[in-house]
């Protein structure tokens, strides 16, 4: 669970250290409504890029960020609606954008919720101690730069087969890189970098978004409620909101299916995976292409008794997927089968994982029989802004991108997606998808069998976890209170 003791002479420390940087937290309400966040730091981010490493731009991580790369301020809530012609389904499928936040992807969100819990109560010093951000790829970014702007020493720890962009980036953010074997899928392999720094001595804290119940708590506090009101923009008096579709990946996100199950309690919670390692679906191995969604494991923070059903996505496509949205003749493609010009500008926005969640989508909107009142939810977590180096691999892979490879992809990948490799959780399926937390989190990374149990066993596990946000942002307030005594 989320400890909340305070540590006196380190949080001393830390308060110092904001004090000499000008540093000012948000709380997780002023993320989640903007509108409380005081009217001079709104004025003074008119001066502020976006990816700025300007710990103003804390108050950046939001959904609510102005669509624009510098000075911008805060609006509705950034999202994408898709039209039939592109879904060729007629449920109603709408996308969370994460392109604008910092670092263009809501990881940094996630990120901030497992550091500022330690850091107002003194349980990280950043005078002495490093942050660790263990991930496959948009977290240990996040992290790096959460760390920054809280002038916080990081370690980033992500596999070397990440795209280019990914390192190139954390070479100016973050203190140091570490590289571990493998792709995507090797998750493992970071858990043991992570042990390695841990027997190296306590200056460092490792921040492990697979379980770190704050990665949970920040979701369902502030991309849950964002996705409130994303549905009462959209729903109409007939129209029904059906479930949030989305990656697993470190089991984040989909907690704000939690959040949206207390107002719609007959909505549904699918988790989406790579064919190509189906851990939740065949308890699988293997190795895929789909960046950030990292495997093998079920998160400890995945709260499984509340998911509804498993949809796992051949990798092929979205990374088909990739080229029809980007290349000269997808686009054309796309625009000869009715996309408006609006939906075609905006397809950039999805990167490799939000294409995958998108085919997902369309999917279960398939096998419920969804019809055009019924509204599905899913995210798109980053743009292909991260992902232009893997556009000229495939092109070098498989030559250029024609238009009968842009017509293959919409009938296999959009309108011919198969209804196959999918499940409904009963009560044994899930229970089945929890029991797998045994193997790496109590006989590999020595958590507690007792607490595991009570993930299944105490449904209060999860509200107490959920109360826990207006204790933490009272100690953020009071730690901003202790900053500005000069």
């Amino acid at each position: 669970m989320i400890d909340l003791t305070v540590r006196p002479e380190v949080l001393e420390r830390a308060v110092q250290r904001a004090r000499e940087r000008d540093i000012v937290i948000p709380t997780f309400a002023q993320m989640r409504d903007p509108g409380l966040i005081p009217d001079d730091v709104v004025a003074r981010l008119r001066d502020v890029g976006l990816w700025d490493v300007d710990p103003l731009n804390l108050f950046r991580i939001t959904w609510h960020n102005e669509p624009t790369e510098r000075g911008g301020g805060f609006g509705a809530v950034n999202h994408l609606e898709f039209p039939r012609a592109l879904t060729g389904v007629d449920a109603r499928i709408v996308a969370l954008v994460g392109k604008w936040f910092p670092t263009g992807a809501h990881k940094v969100g996630a990120a901030f919720g497992c550091l500022v819990p330690r850091l107002v109560t003194g349980q990280f010093d950043p005078t002495m101690q490093r942050a660790v951000w263990p991930s496959t790829g948009n977290y240990c970014r996040g992290g790096a730069y959460d760390a920054a702007l809280l002038a916080c020493e990081s370690i980033a720890i992500l596999p070397e087969g990440m795209s280019a962009e990914r390192f190139a980036w954390l070479e100016r953010i973050a203190g140091d890189v570490v590289k571990t074997p493998g792709s995507e899928s090797n998750v493992k392999e970071i858990f043991d970098a992570c042990w390695q720094l841990r027997r190296g001595g306590d200056d460092v804290v490792i921040f492990n978004q697979f379980d770190e119940l704050g990665n949970y708590l920040w979701h369902h506090t502030v991309t849950g409620p964002a996705m409130d009101e994303v549905l009462a923009h959209r729903l109409g008096p007939d129209d029904t909101y059906r479930g949030l579709v989305v990656a697993t990946g470190s089991a984040g996100t989909i907690a704000a299916g939690d959040h949206l199950k207390r107002t719609y309690p007959d909505s549904h919670i699918a988790a989406v995976e790579a064919l190509q390692c189906p851990t939740l679906l065949y308890n699988g191995y293997g190795a895929h292409r789909i960046e950030g969604i990292g495997d093998k494991h079920v998160p400890w923070i995945h709260n499984v008794r509340n998911t509804d059903m498993v949809i796992a996505v051949d990798d092929e496509a979205p990374m088909s997927l990739l080229r029809l949205c980007n290349e000269p003749e997808g686009r054309a493609e796309l625009a000869r089968r009715g996309i408006p010009s609006e939906t075609l500008d905006r397809l950039p926005e999805l990167g490799i994982s939000s294409l995958a969640n998108l085919v997902a989508a369309i999917r279960f909107a398939r096998w419920h029989q969804l019809g055009p009142h019924d509204v599905v939810l899913t995210v798109a977590t980053d743009s292909v802004e991260m992902y232009e180096s893997r556009l000229r691999e495939l092109t070098d892979e498989r030559g250029p991108f024609t238009s009968t490879d842009a017509a293959a992809t919409v009938e296999r990948h959009l309108l011919g997606s198969p209804l196959e490799h999918m499940a409904e959780l009963d009560h044994w399926g899930r229970r089945r998808i929890h029991n797998l937390k045994y193997y790496t989190w109590v006989e590999q990374q020595g958590k507690d069998v007792e607490e595991l149990d009570a993930q299944w066993d105490d449904p209060g596990y999860w509200t107490r976890t959920q109360e826990l946000v207006d204790p933490i942002d009272d100690l953020i307030n009071r730690f901003n209170d202790e900053v500005a005594r000069r």
